[in-house]
């Protein structure tokens, strides 16, 4: 059986609501030593990409990792948006299943919200080589939470003399 290579967004769509600009978007320290990149960024689809080259198994192979931190970043980035201002959204679960390896260029992931709730949002991740072809599939789910407020302590914390 022959597999079909899946089509990436061009950006020819007109935008989504709340959408937002994705170079505005912090990818936190491991983002960045990764070399990802969000090029597509709202509450109901977010993609990005990241280099195979520096993201390797000692094989040469893709790591398995890499493709769990581009579907974390991809997801929990829309999770946020969607959760809105003077919220934050936190993994509580993810699971990928890897189809095939990728050896250079470069991992494409499409988030795509499955469920937005009030209190949870989930999100479906599909990561395609330079292809088309699908390397891995991963659900992310995020708790929405809303964002601690600076000096405050959680029960059962101390606070901490600077």
């Amino acid at each position: 059986m022959h597999e079909q290579p899946i089509e990436r967004d061009t950006g020819s769509e007109p935008a989504e609501p709340g959408q937002v600009d994705p170079a505005g978007l912090a990818v936190g320290a491991l983002g960045e030593r990764m070399g990802l990149r969000m090029t597509h960024a709202s509450a109901v689809r977010v993609e990005g990409w990241l280099p195979v080259e520096g993201n390797t198994q000692p094989y040469g192979l893709l790591h398995g990792g890499a493709s769990v931190v581009l579907a974390e970043s991809l997801g929990s980035t829309g999770a946020a948006l969607h959760a809105g201002p003077g919220r934050i959204a936190v993994g509580v679960d993810i699971n990928t299943t890897h189809h095939r390896s990728a050896r250079h260029g470069r991992i494409h992931g499409v988030a795509t919200a499955v469920h937005r709730g009030r209190s949870l949002a989930s999100y479906e991740v599909v990561i395609t080589d330079d292809a088309g072809l699908r390397v891995a599939t991963a659900r992310i789910t995020c708790m929405l939470r809303d964002a601690p407020q600076p000096g405050h302590v959680q029960p059962g914390q101390t606070r901490r003399a600077d």
